[in-house]
C-alpha cells in the first residue's frame, strides 16, 4: 500500500507566539485556513493538513528538545533552489528569523545537489526548507 503524509499535528507551549509563526509560514507555502481559534489552527494545502493546538498545561514540562525521542526536524520540499533563496530572502530574512546554519547552501553529505535552509519555530522545533533533484521537484 502506498501512502502519503494526511496531516501533521504539532502541540505548540504558547500558541499567540506560534500560531502567528506558522500561519504566516503556510500561507507562504500557499496553504490556506480551514479552522481557527485562540488555541488552535488548521491549514490545508489539499494534499496534506497542518494542524497547531496548545499543549495541556499538564505536559508542557519538560519543554520540547528535538535531540529526546520523537520529532526531529520537519522539512518542506522546495521545486528548486531559487525558491529556496527566495524564501531564505521573503520570509526568513524580512521576519529576522535566524537560520541555523548560515544562509541557503548545499549539503552533498546527504544526497547530491541537496540544497536547503534550517531555522526554529517558536518552540525551537527545527524546520527546514530544501531541494533536492528529482525528489522536491515536479516531475512534470
Amino acid at each position: 500500500m502506498k501512502t502519503s503524509v494526511y496531516h501533521l499535528q504539532l502541540n505548540v507551549s504558547d500558541p499567540q507566539r506560534s500560531i502567528p509563526f506558522y500561519r504566516a509560514l503556510l500561507e507562504y507555502f500557499e496553504y490556506r485556513t480551514i479552522m481557527a481559534a485562540r488555541d488552535l489552527l488548521g491549514m490545508t494545502n489539499g494534499t496534506t493538513d497542518f494542524w497547531l493546538i496548545e499543549t495541556p498545561p499538564e505536559h508542557k514540562h519538560p519543554a520540547f528538545h528535538r535531540k529526546r525521542s520523537g520529532l526531529n526536524h520537519l522539512a518542506f520540499g522546495a521545486d528548486s533552489r531559487e525558491a529556496v533563496d527566495a524564501f531564505g530572502r521573503e520570509f526568513l530574512v524580512a521576519r529576522g528569523i535566524p537560520a541555523l546554519y548560515g544562509p541557503p547552501r548545499e549539503y552533498p553529505e546527504y544526497a547530491p545537489g541537496y540544497y536547503g535552509v534550517f531555522f526554529e519555530d517558536p518552540d525551537r522545533l527545527k524546520l527546514e526548507v530544501a531541494y533536492v533533484p528529482g525528489r522536491t521537484s515536479d516531475p512534470r
